[in-house]
């Protein structure tokens, strides 16, 4: 089975105010979404992490986070805040893949980005893009599908801090009649004015 997830942000303390997050401190956090993949994804399954998976963590420490996670097959879509992970001392811990990712699930594309991108590969022909980088809440991915945007965040604060599956994001858009071109006053009419990065 294919995983998806994002922003995880580990080891930061900050994104417990920035993003709203439910610990009391960064430890218990890192441990209960360390929990939370392993509660869902198989050692034999594939996990990809649209980026973030750690935040100004030392690097001894996020690889022993990573070492954590049952799961063999953890391929890393880089984001803003990923240590370089092909670095030979490190090197193995992930898989790295390059930022902008295309796979198919049957005749279905997906494009994978730690970035929301406002057009993207294949989107006329139903593509579903999937990101991260927004920690946006769950209402962000309803807007998405009401919209007819094949597009959705899999950041663990958008889905109730666990990785989704392929099959569960190809249902959440069965039967959803796609937009063949975002145009910019749909995008921003979602985004509240002044939104600061995590």
């Amino acid at each position: 089975m294919i995983w998806f997830t994002s922003d995880l942000h580990l080891g930061h303390a900050n994104i417990l105010r920035l993003a709203g997050r439910p610990w009391e401190d960064v430890d218990r956090m890192n441990a209960a979404l360390v929990s939370a993949i392993n509660a869902r994804v198989m050692p034999g399954d594939t996990l990809y992490v649209l980026g973030d998976f750690s935040f100004k963590l030392k690097r001894w420490r996020a690889l022993e986070l990573r070492g954590r996670i049952w799961c063999r097959d953890v391929r890393l879509v880089p984001g803003n805040h990923d240590k370089n992970w092909a670095d030979p001392e490190v090197a193995g811990a992930f898989a790295v893949e390059p930022e902008l990712v295309r796979l198919h699930a049957g005749d279905r594309p997906l494009v994978l980005c730690h970035y929301p991108l406002m057009d993207w590969p294949s989107l006329r022909h139903g593509a579903i893009h999937l990101h991260g980088h927004l920690h946006a809440p769950a209402s962000y991915n309803e807007w998405n599908r009401r919209q007819g945007l094949l597009r959705y965040d899999v950041g663990v604060d958008a889905n109730g801090y666990a990785p989704v599956s392929l099959d569960e994001v190809l249902a959440y858009f069965a039967g959803v009649e796609h937009r063949r071109r975002v145009t910019r006053d749909v995008w921003e009419a979602f985004l509240p004015p002044g939104r600061e990065e995590a």
